[in-house]
């Protein structure tokens, strides 16, 4: 992208959300641990009070809420650069305007989604007859996540309005200045009496795990998941867990190999690795790993230049503890490309790793950053050996020009 680009990127809006952060947090006893009772319970009156069940209501809130998007843009960008260093073309495709469209999807057909559906009736219980309908289940917890911060914290918000729920909204602190953009509009913009925002860290999330939700929406990591999800089961809660995985990326012998390095590349270092749905590594047929490489040095030069730190397109490592996690992570094989590093920035240049052993640290976790580890492979029952040897990712890419080999492929992993 253009040097215009990165003049133009919005400056730290350093607005205090102190007043915000007070309204929409309940605190606790004299021991300091924050007590969620009352404000469950109020969201919970609420609820049953029936008023979050109409249609019209349900409208007002996603029209609400996509104003406060609309609105406060320039706020959303200037706390993702600040949290991210997402410029404002990413911030805006990837955050506000992905969340605004799901809004406009939603009000297209949430009222058709309503209607109850019609069902067969078994013979044994005629002559009654059944209908499935679509009931909200009452007030949820959705914890949020920081590589997205705001289309993977306000888009389980957008499902939970849809179906006419009550919601508690627990943003990350790892990204806590978009956190404190949301707590600061989304009460001035919703029903306060059905919608609350909850800043903290791990004190804060604990307790509110405590109380017992109608449904809970988290997005995260395995660890934390486990928690969560231990959690629940005191209260037999059901649960979404978005977690993530180790991708997988084929690139067969047959590939456009120039085709596939810059979709990887893509794929692999849009807001510097940090996505669930990332490829995560690369198995590449031995037949074509060189002229890959080769094609793939080449894009991220061309993506994000000689010197990548001071490119406008590449994000940065969202904290210190990731960062000092990743840069261990770089011993796990040979730098073809990249490797450059700085702490004080938060920064890691898009780096190639080869030589990697399937034993090695960046094989036995999902990457999570601007890391790609090639490994060469002789066939496709290899391929499938080795995807199938590893726990279930959330996505497996396959680039090949053989239809017959795309298909063995998806069919057996």
């Amino acid at each position: 992208m253009s040097e215009a680009i990165l003049e133009s990127q919005p400056k730290k809006n350093t607005k205090s959300a102190t007043t915000e952060r007070a309204r929409n947090i309940t605190q606790g006893s004299k021991t300091g641990v924050p007590d969620f009772s009352n404000l469950v319970a109020d969201h919970r009156a609420y609820f049953l009070s029936g008023v979050t069940r109409s249609a019209e209501w349900r409208e007002s809130q996603l029209r609400a809420l996509h104003s406060m998007l609309q609105d406060h843009a320039e706020d959303f960008y200037a706390a993702l650069w600040s949290d991210l260093r997402r410029n404002r073309i990413e911030a805006d495709l990837v955050d506000v305007k992905c969340t605004t469209s799901e809004i406009d999807h939603v009000l297209a057909h949430f009222r058709r989604w309503m209607k109850p559906v019609p069902i067969s009736t078994p013979y044994q219980l005629a002559p009654s007859h059944g209908e499935v309908r679509f009931d909200p289940l009452g007030v949820g917890l959705i914890i949020g996540t920081w590589n997205y911060p705001v289309m993977l914290t306000l888009s389980p918000l957008v499902a939970a309005i849809s179906a006419g729920n009550c919601a508690v909204i627990k943003p990350s602190e790892v990204s806590p200045a978009t956190g404190e953009v949301i707590a600061r509009y989304l009460p001035e913009y919703l029903d306060s009496k059905a919608f609350s925002v909850v800043l903290g860290a791990v004190p804060e999330t604990t307790a509110l795990l405590e109380q017992p939700w109608d449904h809970i929406f988290f997005t995260g990591g395995t660890t934390v998941a486990k928690i969560v999800m231990t959690a629940a089961a005191k209260n037999l809660t059901p649960v979404v867990l978005e977690l993530g995985g180790k991708n997988p990326t084929i690139v067969h012998s047959s590939a456009n190999l120039k085709v596939a390095a810059r979709r990887i590349a893509f794929g692999r270092w849009v807001n510097a690795g940090q996505s669930c749905t990332a490829p995560d590594y690369v198995l590449v047929f031995k037949d074509v790993a060189a002229e890959f490489l080769k094609h793939l040095k080449e894009t991220l030069i061309e993506f994000y230049g000689d010197n990548p730190q001071n490119s406008p397109d590449l994000g940065r490592i969202v904290s210190t503890h990731h960062f000092d996690r990743l840069v261990k992570l770089l011993d796990s094989g040979t730098i073809f490309h990249g490797g450059q590093q700085d702490r004080n920035d938060r920064f890691i240049a898009p780096t190639i790793l080869t030589n990697v052993s399937p034993d090695s640290p960046a094989m036995q976790e999902e990457i999570f950053g601007p890391i790609l580890p090639v490994l060469e492979v002789d066939s496709i029952q290899e391929v499938i050996k080795f995807v199938n040897a590893r726990p279930c990712p959330l996505g497996l890419y396959v680039f090949s020009e053989d239809s017959s080999v795309t298909e063995q492929i998806l069919s057996s992993t």
